[in-house]
């Protein structure tokens, strides 16, 4: 399928984005009995299937720490623990559309979604992709997700650091470290993977605003399960969704614990002034780990992770590593106007915002996860299909 083949068609039901969300919301309109390519589309911004996971690091596998959901219909051969993620979960998806002949146009990154006749509540929704090419929807399934929107806090200064910056996205092997004093900046676990993977090759320092958010308890289905309750209080009633580590805390697994009395895993504290060589820190207003939900504790549960500098501490440095997170990928939609005066979207129920019914978001929230993305696309695809019947009885 090419672009020219989509420019100016309408369909019932467009997905935005083609990761685990947006093809479990295909296969559920599929299920329903809507034909790919014909009552719907599916747009993916990247050059091939993986969604977000084609852009990992290789030093990331399928194992204790990270894994994906089965799709609904075709589950997931035993991953290999050596072969990279990006690579297994890329091929995974590529056999899915080809399983469920989903045809998803790719590359197809959209700018923008806007309604047809903004005056008009029921109007169909305009869909801008390569900046030029415009189709039509009855109703949009957003899984854009979060990795094309990371998240780097503005700190002084930050514009005059002669070293490198990265962020979590960026990064690609070790070696390129090699030698290098590295700032690993974030306290949730990829800064403490990053920090375990880095420290055999180049000195680190630990940066976080809050001491790190050890628990106890385990990463079972109900430690996931009060995850997304911590979120999805947050999320219906308008508020943005919280940090993940604030949310999920980091297990005291022994190889974390091991890096915690080997001082790799301890936190001189956070700084708030960026120099051209490195960074000052600030003073450290934070004594708790202010966890939710099921990370929350009365005490710091590893208090020995906690080290910070004194305040006008200054660190020459030659690398920036932000691992400070992302944030939903959500720009597109703002002609739509779905947020609030706070900067959250008040969701009615998992998937669909209070502010705009023809519109749902797939995989935002408390389905931001592994599990609940699969979950959301079903129940956004209940959502869409409901939706489109509706359209048909009130026309006739």
């Amino acid at each position: 399928m090419e672009i020219s083949d989509v420019h100016d068609h309408h369909y019932r039901a467009a997905i935005i984005g083609a990761g685990q969300a947006g093809l479990a919301a295909a296969h559920e309109l599929r299920r329903r009995g809507l034909l790919p390519g014909t009552d719907f589309i599916i747009l993916d911004a990247n050059d091939g299937p993986g969604g977000a996971w084609r852009h990992r690091w290789d030093s990331l596998t399928l194992g204790k720490a990270h894994g994906i959901a089965d799709l609904p219909g075709l589950p997931m051969q035993r991953p290999d623990p050596v072969t990279p993620a990006a690579t297994l979960v890329a091929e995974y998806y590529r056999s899915y559309e080809d399983h469920l002949d989903l045809a998803v146009l790719r590359p197809a990154p959209v700018s923008r979604v806007e309604a047809v006749d903004p005056a008009d509540p029921d109007s169909p929704l305009r869909i801008t992709v390569r900046g030029t090419h415009e189709l039509t929807a009855d109703i949009v399934l957003n899984a854009t997700g979060t990795w094309d929107n990371p998240y780097i806090p503005h700190v002084p200064g930050i514009e005059n650091f002669t070293g490198r910056q990265l962020h979590t996205k960026n990064y690609r092997r070790k070696e390129d470290f090699a030698g290098l004093r590295t700032l690993v900046v974030g306290g949730g676990l990829s800064a403490v993977q990053f920090l375990l993977e880095l420290a055999p090759v180049t000195e680190t320092i630990w940066a976080t605003r809050r001491p790190p958010n050890f628990t106890g308890r385990e990463f079972d289905a109900g430690w996931g399960l009060a995850v997304e309750k911590a979120v999805r209080e947050l999320t219906h009633t308008g508020q943005r969704p919280a940090s993940v580590v604030r949310t999920t805390g980091i297990p005291q697994w022994p190889a974390y614990l091991d890096g915690v009395r080997d001082g790799t895993l301890v936190s001189r504290g956070m700084f708030d002034r960026v120099t051209e060589s490195g960074v000052v820190f600030g003073a450290a207003d934070h004594a708790r780990a202010e966890g939710l939900g099921p990370s929350r504790s009365g005490g710091l549960q590893v208090p020995e992770s906690w080290d910070p500098l004194p305040a006008g501490t200054a660190l020459d440095v030659d690398v920036i590593f932000w691992n400070t997170g992302f944030r939903p990928a959500l720009r597109h939609l703002a002609p739509l106007k779905l947020r609030e005066p706070g900067g959250g979207v008040l969701m009615v129920d998992e998937v669909t915002p209070a502010r705009d019914g023809r519109v749902l978001l797939v995989g935002y929230g408390s389905t931001a996860s592994t599990v609940g993305a699969t979950r959301a696309g079903r129940l956004a695809g209940r959502r869409a299909a409901r939706h489109l019947e509706q359209k048909v009885v009130s026309a006739a």
